[in-house]
Parts: structure tokens; C-alpha cells; sequence
């Protein structure tokens, strides 16, 4: 254990003789230690999946997700939310992070608890929305700052860290802590910490946007055709989903002016593309559940 108590701290060794050892070797040892990752957060899945749940009522009825970090824990949940945008048409500021400083590098930042705390204030922050802090350690004061302020708004709460029994878990409703222990270069928590930050917001935004109907099967079905390349993706999703020919899946997109959903509805249960967002909109835009559907 570190001398501050900190697991995430732990695990120095001016023996561990890294300097020495070929490249290969460094290499495999890396991937050893990242391997207990994946059965690290599999032993919380519990917890995400209630905290999973609370995300998705609360985007249901119009709140927002809003990820807090510092330095790389605030990046890897700025990627998270950033992709939300893309992958699922999630308008924006529906699914945020504020990041200390707003970039990794603003060290001083992280230890600025009243500016976590401005941050949240200045978004708004109310009981429709769900607040999740990042931090390896659990101890980050600009997390704990924008965690007290978000509790105090009546916001759902939960934490993603790497710590046991954390300030950040003691102040908010859900705790997901996936401990991964000392980390190959000690402190480092870029590193195995980072990739369970990771394989967590990944989990939490993609399961909540499945149980808000984006999906279909396995497939992304509020694609935004933004550029050439998700233009194409939109018409492999429509023709996967539907087993439909390239020109009956031009005709069906250009009906359903570029909405992946409306055509997949519209060709399956063989409706107009209007039937098929009425159905869409009387079903919670599921495709499933609009295929149940009769007008």
C-alpha cells in the first residue's frame, strides 16, 4: 500500500527492473496486467446495471447523463459522451462531462473543489438528471465538489472508481468500484484503472441507449447520416434489418427523409413511411415494439 493509503498509489518497486528487460517482455507483462480488467468489472455488473437503469429513466423523461472527471478519468468520460452524439443521435448537452481545467493537462484544477461544484451549478444540474463521477482514487476534490453540488440538486447519483470505500462512494447513491490494484507503472492509472473507466461509461451509455429503443437486435438504428461514411453505414443497418434490396432501401430512406428507424418499420411491416413513424411514435420509437403494432 502506498503511504497515503491510496491502492491506486500502490505497488512501487525501484527492483522491478524494468529498465533491463527486453522490449518483449515488457510488452507481455503489460498485457498480463491488464487481462484481470474484464473480470474485474464483471464482478460489479450488479451495480452497473442498477445505475444503468437510473441513467435511462431519467433520459426517458428528458434529463441528462452528465459524467465529472479530471485529467484522463475526465477525457475518457469526454470521449463517452462525445460519441453519444454520433452513434446514437443524442441531441447535445443531453449526455456531458465536465472535465476539470476542460483538458487533461489542468493539473491544478483537479484539486479545485468549488469549481466542481461551479460547474454543476452552472449547468443547471436538477432531480431529472444523472450524475456520475469518474476518479480512480475516489478522492479527486473537483469530483467531490461537483458530487456534493449534484446531490444537494436532488440529481441521481453514482461513482466510478478504483478504490475501496472512497470519499466519492460515501457521498453518492450507487458505487461502482472495480479495484484492479496496483497498477504496472505505480500511479499510472491511465492505465488498468483507465481501461475499466472505460469498459464502464462504455457500458453505462451503450445499455441505456439500447433501453431507449436506439437499437435494434445488435444494430445502431439512430444513426445520423452526417458524412459519407455514416450515410453508408445508415443504408447496411436498413438493409441488414430488413433483408431488403440497395434500391428498396434507397426508396424506403428517401420516404423516411434519412430515418433508419421510420424505413425499417416501413419495410417490414410493409406501411408508408407516415404509418410507420406513427407506429414508431405510439411505441416509444422501439422497433420492436412498433412492429406490434397495427394502425
Amino acid at each position: 500500500m502506498a503511504d497515503n493509503g491510496l491502492v491506486t498509489e500502490a505497488g512501487g518497486d525501484p527492483e522491478a527492473g524494468y529498465e533491463t528487460r527486453e522490449t518483449l517482455e515488457l510488452v507481455g507483462l503489460m498485457n498480463e496486467a491488464d487481462s484481470i480488467v474484464p473480470a474485474a468489472v464483471g464482478s460489479v455488473t450488479p451495480v452497473i446495471a442498477a445505475v444503468v437503469d437510473a441513467v435511462a429513466e431519467r433520459l426517458r423523461v428528458g434529463g441528462r447523463l452528465v459524467y465529472v472527471g479530471a485529467g484522463s478519468s475526465g477525457m475518457i468520460a469526454a470521449l463517452d459522451a462525445s460519441e453519444c452524439e454520433a452513434t446514437f443521435s443524442v441531441p447535445p448537452g443531453v449526455v456531458i462531462a465536465l472535465v476539470a481545467g476542460g483538458s487533461a493537462t489542468a493539473l491544478e484544477a483537479e484539486d479545485d473543489g468549488e469549481g466542481g461544484a461551479r460547474d454543476v451549478l452552472a449547468i443547471e444540474v436538477g432531480p431529472a438528471d444523472a450524475v456520475v463521477g469518474v476518479s480512480a482514487s475516489g478522492s479527486t476534490p473537483y469530483v467531490l465538489g461537483a458530487l456534493e453540488s449534484a446531490r444537494a440538486a436532488g440529481a441521481f447519483t453514482a461513482c466510478v472508481v478504483a478504490a475501496p470505500h472512497s470519499a466519492l462512494a460515501r457521498l453518492v447513491e450507487r458505487e461502482i468500484a472495480v479495484v484492479v490494484g496496483p497498477e504496472f507503472l505505480a500511479g499510472s492509472t491511465r492505465l488498468k484503472a483507465g481501461t475499466a473507466q472505460k469498459l464502464v461509461l462504455n457500458t453505462i451509455s451503450t445499455v441505456s441507449m439500447i433501453r431507449l429503443g436506439k437499437t435494434y437486435g445488435n444494430l445502431m438504428v439512430d444513426v445520423a447520416a452526417a458524412n459519407e461514411k455514416l450515410a453508408g453505414r445508415v443504408r447496411r443497418i436498413v438493409a441488414t434489418a430488413s433483408g431488403a434490396s440497395r434500391q428498396q432501401v434507397d426508396d424506403a430512406l428517401e420516404d423516411a427523409e434519412g430515418d433508419a428507424r421510420v424505413a425499417i418499420v416501413s419495410l417490414l411491416a410493409g406501411v408508408d413511411a407516415p404509418t410507420a413513424r406513427r407506429r414508431l411514435d405510439r411505441s416509444d420509437r422501439s422497433i420492436a415494439a412498433a412492429l406490434e403494432l397495427a394502425e
